[in-house]
């Protein structure tokens, strides 16, 4: 069933990993589909492309969010193309540092806040004028908000900090008709977690984990399109945790 047609979504670091693979479910339930990039202009062309050949509507949009106005020019771009209305806004896009305390400097702490933290709090300021009632967003949290996970501090604050926002949002924006909820993935099969597809990798991911395979983006995005969809429309301040029973 084309549960999302008629509607239209925004997914930030949509060309690749957990991403792509929420942009591409979110067409394949009908939406409208707004891939954005940092620097992968040629991967999000190929989601669009493969979205359009299966018959729905992308585009293919590029803006910087480590720069402080990222987020503004993003919304400026969506504004430009949804006209009035943003139905689903997945903040996706998000770096990963693994430092010790000692390693951690300032500029990699900073670049870590501006694009996991910062980022997604300016675009839903920025979306506000086109996300309504009826309207969810979904931000990324972590298994590394609430465990230790690796040499992962400072990332793991920024998802920490993901964690709050997803509470306050939620509260905020309930009386408009907004949903706000974060997903918080373990290990999954990315560029970023490059780790787990080395034999040492995935021995301490599944020795972590109560099912025991490495999960792939696939996995990710399905509790991404539920909590875009109107079966989750009870559902919101919530972080949904899909890291097959890991750290338990």
């Amino acid at each position: 069933m084309k549960a999302l047609t008629g509607k239209t979504a925004l997914v930030t670091g949509a060309s690749r990993g957990i991403g792509r693979a929420a942009a591409l479910a979110l067409a394949q339930a009908g939406a409208q589909v707004i891939v954005h990039y940092g620097r992968g202009a040629r991967e999000a062309d190929a989601v669009v492309a493969e979205i359009t050949a299966a018959g729905s509507r992308a585009h293919a949009i590029q803006a910087d969010l480590v720069e402080s106005d990222g987020p503004h020019r993003l919304a400026r771009q969506v504004r430009a193309i949804v006209d009035e209305r943003l139905d689903i806004l997945v903040a996706n896009a998000g770096i990963a540092k693994a430092a010790t305390i000692e390693e951690t400097g300032v500029e990699d702490f900073d670049e870590l806040f501006a694009v996991n933290v910062r980022a997604p709090y300016f675009l839903v300021q920025q979306l506000l004028p086109v996300l309504g009632e009826g309207s969810s967003v979904v931000l990324l949290s972590s298994l590394a908000a609430r465990n230790s996970v690796g040499n992962l501090s400072a990332y793991a604050a920024t998802k920490g900090a993901i964690d709050t926002l997803v509470r306050h949002f939620a509260a905020s924006l309930g009386e408009r008709g907004i949903r706000v909820n974060a997903i918080a993935p373990g290990v999954v099969e990315t560029d970023m977690s490059n780790f787990a597809k080395t034999d040492a990798g995935r021995d301490f991911t599944l020795g972590m984990q109560a099912l025991k395979r490495v999960a792939q983006p696939d996995d990710i995005a399905g509790a991404a399109l539920f909590l875009a969809s109107d079966a989750a429309r009870w559902v919101t301040g919530d972080t949904l945790r899909v890291d097959g029973g890991s750290k338990l």
